[in-house]
This record gives structure tokens, sequence and C-alpha cells, in this order.
């Protein structure tokens, strides 16, 4: 079993993204980004950690894992931005990676879409909205990579909202870095715990919020709002992550 590379190998590699597999599935379980014998450091990794087990099992019953270079020849912030969209593609959940890649909310895993909203969106004037809106500004745990549940769970509570100002509203928008990411239809706002299981962290105050309960807009609503810029809706300094257009 190679444990190092020679000083030539490690030359040619500067830096670079690897793969840890398991050699019977070849299903990976761990990737990670380095230089040097960087890659070699987890055969000797005796931390109390998903990966180290994994590992420490496989060399127990005779196997080793597969060790694998994705892409090699890297400086160092490409392999970081590389390192965040194999994690992404691959999905946490499927890895023993305690945490997302480097910057993964800004470079991961991105629909073309959302990309060329990010840099080159429409913006949403008022005098284009025809409907009764109240956007929402979600928080820096935003991520390209969540689901549709995960993003509507994320956008739904706790908010300090005046609930009769809300409840006029027809669709709620889900504002990310200025940008509309999903558009629900409001079925109705209740306090803040009522509708889904409260987080022990949230504690009383998220029971003076309130969270609604609805689904995502029709197509056509949708294309009319989804990934359009309405940053101009929070000018700088604006701390409320509330805006209504009654």
């Amino acid at each position: 079993m190679l444990t190092r590379f020679s000083p030539r190998t490690i030359k040619a590699l500067a830096s670079y993204v690897y793969v840890y597999s398991d050699p019977d599935t070849r299903e990976p379980f761990y990737v990670g980004k380095g230089r040097g014998n960087r890659v070699f450091d987890h055969l000797k990794d005796t931390a109390d950690t998903p990966k180290a087990a994994k590992i420490r099992h496989l060399l127990r019953h005779g196997k080793e894992p597969l060790i694998e270079i994705l892409v090699y020849g890297l400086d160092e912030e490409t392999a970081l931005k590389v390192e965040a969209a194999a994690i992404d593609l691959l999905g946490i959940d499927h890895l023993t990676n305690e945490v997302r890649g480097f910057e993964s909310r800004r470079y991961g895993r991105i629909t073309v879409e959302q990309l060329e909203a990010q840099y080159h969106s429409t913006f949403l004037w008022e005098e284009d909205i025809v409907d009764k809106l109240m956007m929402i500004r979600i928080s820096a745990t935003y991520s390209d990579a969540l689901s549709p549940l995960e993003l509507y769970e994320m956008t739904r509570g706790f908010w300090r909202v005046d609930v009769e100002r809300a409840r006029q509203a027809d669709y709620v928008l889900a504002v990310y870095q200025g940008i509309v990411r999903e558009v629900y239809q409001v079925a109705d706002w209740f306090p803040g715990g009522a509708t889904f299981m409260q987080r022990e962290e949230d504690g009383a105050w998220a029971r003076e919020c309130y969270e609604f309960v609805g689904r995502i807009a029709d197509e056509p609503i949708r294309q009319r709002y989804r990934l359009k810029n309405v940053a101009h809706f929070f000018p700088k300094g604006c701390q409320t992550p509330i805006r209504y257009l009654l």
C-alpha cells in the first residue's frame, strides 16, 4: 500500500483534490484537498470522526481504502473550489466530511439559471409588480444546493412580522443576496412553533414570532418574480429582513 509520494510526484501534483472510497462498492466516503503527502495522513488518523472510523474499520478487516486523485496541478484557491464542488455534487450526507467545502455557498453546486441570476439578473421594479408581495431575506446558511423542502423550511419561520400586513400578501419571496430564490403562495400565518417542531435553541423568542404555511407558487407567478434582482428594496444599512409591497 502506497503511503508516500516521491519528491518528483509531489512537485508535479502541486495542490490537488482527492477522494477516499470503499474498496468493495467504490462509493466515495470522503473528499479532501492538499499538497505533498496530505492525502495519506488519514491512514494514521486516530480522531473520533466518521472518516477515521471508516478507515480503521477497513484496515482492521484487511482492506485498503481506494485513494484517488480527482484533479491535480492546481493552485490553492482552485483546489478549494474544486473540493467544494465535489462535496456538493456527491452530497455531504453521503460523505464523512463534517462540513461543506471552502466557500461552497459562493462557488459550490448551482444551476445555470441561478448562476446567471447571480451575475446578470433582471431587476424587479415596483411598477412591474402586479401582486401583493412580502419579501423575506433568508439567512447566511442558504446554499444553492438546498432541496426545495429545505429552502421552504428556511423561509417560512421564524419572523417578527406585522401579521395582519403579512396576511394581505398574495406571495412571499425568499431573497438571498438580493436575488429572489423562490416564490411561495401562503395559506396562512401562525404563531412561532405552531406548525413544525420548534428547535430547542429557538427558546421563548420564537413564540413571539410567526411562521407561514404554504406552497411553491404556480409556474407563471414563479417566472414573474423568481431569480429577479430585488436588492434595491433593501438599501445599504437596512437591518430588517422583511419588506412589504402591498
